[in-house]
């Protein structure tokens, strides 16, 4: 029986900020969508979003659904735990993921599967959307996974 959740429950919530700038990302990751910002008179994708877009200067943005696939940027393995939550989680993979259809923005994340498996930069990664729908007020972290070769891919948690 796999684990319902990549890391043990007890970390903070991940909640939008009072501001409201991030709401629109954490909406499309209750309806399984990647969403970035984009400035619409230049086609320009930004992340982490902001009040104005970084090329322009302009406060004229949209939030664009983007595919939830891109590559390994850069990686780490991390052995020590920065959360009392995370005290035998170790060691678990942080990847950055560069999003080259949304204007090589580069996402955080962690990366499924064996914690000791070897990473490769360029390996290309999908999302996997993980619902924490018990919790108040119910959220869902984007995960990465490489993609499947023609080799099983374990799923740790089923969509509820």
């Amino acid at each position: 029986m796999s684990k319902p959740y990549y890391l043990p429950l007890g970390l903070p919530t991940p909640i939008a900020e009072p501001s409201g700038l991030y709401a629109p990302y954490w909406e499309g990751t209750r309806n399984e969508k990647l969403r970035v910002q984009r400035n619409p008179a230049t086609g320009t994708y930004q992340w982490p979003p902001q009040w104005i877009a970084h090329d322009t200067q302009s406060f004229e943005l949209e939030w664009i659904d983007v595919k939830p696939k891109g590559v390994i940027y850069s990686w780490t393995r991390v052995w020590h735990p920065v959360h009392p939550a995370l005290q035998n989680a170790g060691p678990y993979i942080i990847v950055v993921v560069e999003l080259s259809h949304a204007g090589g923005v580069r996402m955080l994340g962690n990366l499924l599967g064996d914690p000791l498996q070897k990473v490769e930069i360029g390996a290309e990664v999908d999302a996997v959307f993980e619902h924490h729908n018990d919790a108040a007020p119910a959220f869902t972290l984007v995960q990465w996974r490489t993609i499947n070769r023609g080799k099983p891919t374990r799923v740790l948690q089923e969509k509820s």
